[in-house]
C-alpha cells in the first residue's frame, strides 16, 4: 500500500508540474531579475482604487483596467513603455489616449487630455496629457487599459510582478 501512495503522489506531482509549465513561461513584460519593464502612468507611484476585474464574455460588464490616484485635476500622465500613440479623441463624453507598444499590446488612459496626436512616437516616461475629471466619482483617477491583440489584460502585470507564488512540497 506505501508503494502504491509513494507511486501516486509522484504522479500527482508530476502532473502539477506539467500542468503549470504556462505559468514558468517568462512574461515578455518582466526581466529575469522579476523586475517590470514598464512605468507606472503616474508619479508617485499610485494607489489602485479599484482592481481589473474582467467579464466572463467579451459582451458583459467587468472593470477592462485598472482605476489608479487619487489625484489632483492636472495630474501629469507619462508612457509606461514606448510606443506609437493611435487613437486621441472622445469617447462617451471622456477624453482617451491609446499607444500601441508593438507585440500586439496597446494601453488606453482616460480622461486624459493631450496635444498627441495619432502616429506620434512616445518614450517610456515621456509625458503624454493631463488628467481630468470625470471617471471616478469620488475623486479624480486615472483608467489605464491594456490589451493584448482582442483580450484585455490585467495593467498592473506589467509594473509588478503578480504573478502568484507556487509553493512546492519540501519533499
Amino acid at each position: 500500500m506505501t508503494v502504491f501512495k509513494l507511486l501516486l503522489t509522484m504522479l500527482a506531482a508530476s502532473a502539477i508540474v506539467v500542468g503549470n509549465t504556462s505559468a514558468a513561461t517568462p512574461d515578455p513584460t518582466i526581466t529575469q531579475s522579476g523586475q517590470a519593464q514598464w512605468s507606472w502612468p503616474l508619479s508617485p507611484k499610485p494607489s489602485v482604487l479599484r482592481t481589473f476585474d474582467p467579464p466572463d464574455k467579451p459582451w458583459l460588464s467587468g472593470h477592462r483596467g485598472v482605476d489608479l490616484g487619487p489625484t489632483p485635476d492636472g495630474a501629469t500622465v507619462t508612457a509606461p513603455s514606448d510606443g506609437v500613440v493611435t487613437f486621441v479623441g472622445v469617447v462617451v463624453d471622456r477624453p482617451v489616449l491609446t499607444i500601441d507598444h508593438g507585440n500586439s499590446l496597446k494601453s488606453s488612459f482616460e480622461p486624459v487630455a493631450s496635444e498627441l496626436k495619432s502616429g506620434d512616437a512616445v518614450r517610456k516616461g515621456q509625458f503624454i496629457g493631463t488628467l481630468e475629471p470625470g471617471h471616478c466619482s469620488s475623486a479624480t483617477c486615472l483608467h489605464w487599459g491594456v490589451r493584448r491583440g482582442e483580450d484585455y489584460v490585467n495593467p498592473l502585470g506589467f509594473v509588478s510582478d503578480i504573478r502568484p507564488s507556487v509553493l512546492l512540497p519540501l519533499k
